[in-house]
């Protein structure tokens, strides 16, 4: 077995434990796990089609696969988008870590990933034998490790930064893998939780956050191209393991064979239960309220704890630091004792560490918590400046 580092989170049990003797109790902000109800709309399509006795298709139901290329014009700017070149995966992590070998890559190949970024895009490199390189553009990288480039992964909304990269910027990243002759894959599961410029028209904002298979952005060719998606966030799938992803119709048909051998299937009734969700726009706006009235608490909390917060233009998170620390400046330390701040107030936070050098100094803060306990930890920031700010 291909030995793997331990899982990031697991090392957080001290902090948690630190956290955990607020007088008050913790309130964890450390993971992006939804905690709000699913969707009555998509919880009756999963109890409607419980009677699944036979085995569900692997490719995804033609229902299923119009429901997303429905989704993709309405909501990404895609029009025209095949349902043949679509799959349902399960969930968005599985196709990230698993995507580099169902594509044949392994030593010497080069996967490229941003340079404050996910985990798992390292991990799956790693798991196929290819190596990991961080770059945000692959003028970077020198001229041997561009040779070998396979793989380019974008982000946007990125998770853990909330930064967007406009059109034109992906446009580049595309336009850099095709010269390479590299597949470039954009993970797009917080595409519909902008903030500020990137929100909902009513609420100020007006700017659609782009996605790599827009001609904006594509060229009207998708070919190397894929996008994935996650219903996790916007519609608190997070149990049903429910995402897909769609671009490029040969490559989409070879990994649906490849994915076909694996046995790589999502259950008949969470393939309706999504083909609901994705019909019903209703409860995803509702949700983006929730998330958004819980920024509104936390952020200005951080702020006058003195704290800045960078990026976080979209998503469910907040990318904090100290205001006082320069990123230039900013250590690994800095990030671990930053999280013993925010533990001693009982919140528990996710180290910038986790996600590359780029991050240091920084800790994640989720918003994928209740009401009480935003307002909990907005309270406990408002109990005076962190050390030292």
């Amino acid at each position: 077995m291909r030995r793997l580092p331990d899982y990031p989170w697991d090392t957080l049990a001290p902090y948690r434990e630190r956290a955990g003797q607020h007088p008050d109790g913790v309130v964890d902000l450390s993971i992006g796990t939804p905690v709000d109800p699913t969707p009555a709309v998509v919880r009756r399509a999963l109890s409607e089609a419980a009677d699944a006795h036979g085995y569900p298709t692997t490719h995804g139901t033609a229902r299923l696969r119009q429901a997303i290329a429905a989704w993709y014009a309405r909501r990404r700017g895609t029009a025209g988008l095949d349902p043949e070149a679509i799959v349902p995966t399960l969930g968005s992590k599985e196709f990230i870590a698993w995507l580099p070998t169902l594509m044949g890559l392994g030593p010497g190949d080069v996967v490229v990933r941003p340079r404050v970024a996910y985990p798992t895009y390292d991990i799956s490199a790693r798991l196929a034998g290819a190596e990991a390189v961080a770059a945000d553009d692959l003028d970077e990288l020198e001229p041997d490790v561009r040779a070998r480039v396979r793989l380019v992964w974008t982000n946007s909304p990125s998770n853990p930064t909330g930064a967007v990269l406009e059109a034109a910027a992906l446009r580049r990243i595309v336009d850099q893998g095709r010269s390479l002759g590299a597949v470039v894959c954009g993970d797009e599961c917080y595409a519909e939780l902008g903030w500020g410029r990137w929100d909902d028209p009513s609420h100020g904002g007006s700017d659609a956050i782009a996605c790599i298979l827009d001609p904006a952005v594509s060229g009207g060719d998708l070919t190397g191209l894929l996008s994935v998606y996650s219903l996790s966030k916007q519609s608190n799938l997070a149990g049903y393991r429910a995402a897909f992803a769609a671009g490029d119709p040969e490559l989409v048909a070879e990994l649906v064979n490849t994915r076909k051998h694996a046995g790589m299937i999502v259950p008949a009734p969470v393939q309706a239960a999504m083909t609901a969700a994705l019909g019903d726009d209703d409860h995803v706006a509702a949700q983006k309220d929730l998330y958004r009235a819980r920024r509104e608490r936390l952020l200005p909390a951080l702020l006058e704890a003195g704290c800045a917060v960078d990026h976080s233009e979209a998503g469910l998170y907040l990318w904090a630091r100290r205001a006082d620390i320069a990123v230039a400046d900013a250590t690994e330390q800095h990030s671990w004792d930053l999280l013993g701040e925010f533990a001693d107030r009982g919140i528990m936070g996710g180290p910038g560490v986790f996600y590359g050098a780029a991050g240091h100094g920084y800790v994640r803060l989720s918003l994928t918590a209740s009401d009480a306990a935003v307002q909990a930890a907005a309270d406990r920031l408002r109990g005076g400046p962190i050390a030292g700010a």
